[in-house]
């Protein structure tokens, strides 16, 4: 069978070259410019007729990506693209899950639907599920998604001597807890009220605990860091070694990154599911072969 194309929404993602060659698909060029009054012109420069289309998008600050997404998509299926699938290494609109006030938009559904349309199948990275079990509950295509647990339980096991994983809230204990299995080290989970979006109360943690460890913060996804920072600043006060930050996803809206540096984090690292300085975990190889086994089962069908 001809080899996938694999293209970028972003050229110069850094995923690019290595999730093409961990598939086996040849990498395609696709242009993309704005017009004058803002519309979108998009072009594909390699042929896609009686091709299987992986579109490479990652979907932090969605919105001014979204829309050249689904165009792309519709214009491979338009061109005769034989399937058209989507790996987004990290996929937005996954919090408002449910209304939490009367007239709120049930974005999660709207954006699962949007993507559903013009997609036949979804790879992302561990999506921040809150009340719902998994993606098949929005998404009405495949829609797999792969997790960077052992990942981050390899990098603390070797670059972190005695280390002690915290969960800063409860939605995270099931997560520290697989981290620190894979990490053979011990864990706590701390309690969270969210009182705004920008105002984040945490437990303290139990200083006996912590006693010749270094303490490692693990969550998902690091966007304020609201969180993260109080909690530094709690395990500084309890006189616990100046903690090693991690998170699959690092967002960092609004300096984050920047403001849990000077909090007193020892370290901030992520993967590379959205580019940014403090990469140091891949998950090319993790995504190369659930989208190569996804692929091989040759039955998906829009």
């Amino acid at each position: 069978m001809t080899s996938p194309l694999l293209f970028a929404l972003d050229p110069s993602d850094p995923l690019r070259a290595g999730l093409a060659a961990a598939v086996g698909a040849e990498r395609g060029e696709i242009e993309t410019r704005r017009f004058p009054d803002g519309e979108t012109y998009l072009r594909y420069a390699s042929p896609v007729a009686g091709r299987r289309v992986i579109l490479l998008c990652t979907l932090d600050r969605p919105d001014p990506k979204v829309l050249p997404l689904v165009l792309a998509a519709d214009a491979a299926r338009d061109l005769g693209a034989a399937e058209v699938g989507l790996v987004a290494p990290y996929l937005a609109y996954m919090r408002q899950d449910r209304r939490f006030r009367d007239g709120e938009a049930l974005t999660s559904a709207s954006f699962a639907a949007l993507l559903s349309r013009p997609l036949d199948w979804l790879v992302t990275v561990d999506p921040h599920l809150h009340r719902i079990a998994n993606l098949s509950e929005r998404y009405r295509i495949p829609a797999v998604a792969t997790h960077a647990a052992p990942l981050l339980s390899a990098w603390i096991a070797r670059e972190v001597p005695n280390p002690i994983i915290i969960g800063p809230d409860e939605e995270s204990e099931q997560w520290a807890a697989e981290v620190a299995r894979g990490a053979g080290a011990p864990h706590l989970v701390l309690r969270k009220v969210r009182h705004g979006d920008r105002d984040v109360e945490v437990t303290r943690p139990d200083a006996a605990a912590l006693s010749g460890r270094t303490p490692i913060l693990v969550d998902d996804i690091v966007s304020t860091a609201r969180t993260m920072i109080e909690t530094v600043g709690h395990l500084r006060a309890a006189g616990a070694a100046a903690p090693v930050c991690i998170a699959v996803h690092g967002v960092f809206a609004e300096r984050a990154h920047d403001a849990l540096l000077a909090a007193g984090a020892a370290r901030v690292v992520t993967t590379n599911t959205i580019p940014h300085v403090s990469n140091g975990i891949d998950v090319t190889a993790l995504l190369g072969t659930t989208v190569a086994d996804l692929l091989s089962q040759k039955r998906w069908q829009h």
